[in-house]
């Protein structure tokens, strides 16, 4: 069955819902602002605070992802959007912007932050296929480039430890390592003014 990408319109919040299920809201709890808060913000909000505030932000626009979907249903998710709109992937030790001379514009970098796969349809390439889905909706978006702070684990992957993305899914996209703060994460980056 063919895929389709939707962006995460309020139209589309009961799918996510759906997705990341009503009571559990993905890993933890999670609801997807795990990337654009600091710790103690998110602590604070709870299950029920981050649900609300992640449907405040769907509603408001613009639309904070995509939706992968397998015959109307919705089976995967992520995140993609300008950096600055992820506070915690902007300012985290590991995937702050680079200063180097010839960067990006920070500004206009967009940033995958996160991935959610429905059970029943992990390890089947889905990561992938979102990652390209995003990286072609942010140059649609007219960003000069796209980044991803993935996980290069040196052992199995314990659970949700994936969810930042793998770095061999984004090596093969074509992104390139330029920074590594921390051992098992490169920040890379698809540069599209080149």
């Amino acid at each position: 069955m063919p895929l389709t990408f939707r962006p995460l319109t309020a139209k589309r919040w009961p799918d996510l819902v759906d997705l990341f299920g009503p009571e559990r809201g993905a890993n933890s709890g999670c609801w997807c602002m795990w990337p654009r808060l600091a710790r103690s913000e998110w602590n604070a909000l709870g299950k029920d605070g981050r649900k609300r505030r992640f449907a405040a932000i769907v509603k408001k626009g613009p639309p904070p992802g995509l939706l992968a979907y397998e015959d109307g249903k919705a089976i995967g998710w992520v995140a993609v959007g300008p950096r600055i709109s992820v506070a915690r992937f902007n300012q985290g030790r590991t995937s702050k912007p680079t200063d180097g001379a010839g960067d990006p514009d920070p500004d206009k970098t967009y940033a995958i932050s996160c991935f959610y796969t429905r059970t029943g349809h992990r390890k089947q390439g889905l990561m992938e296929e979102l990652a390209k889905a995003a990286t072609e909706h942010a140059r649609k978006q007219g960003a000069e480039a796209i980044e991803a702070c993935a996980i290069e684990p040196d052992k199995p992957l314990q659970w949700g430890e994936g969810f930042v993305g793998l770095a061999t899914v984004f090596r093969r996209l074509g992104f390139d390592e330029v920074a590594r703060r921390s051992p098992k994460r490169p920040l890379m980056r698809l540069d599209f003014r080149v």
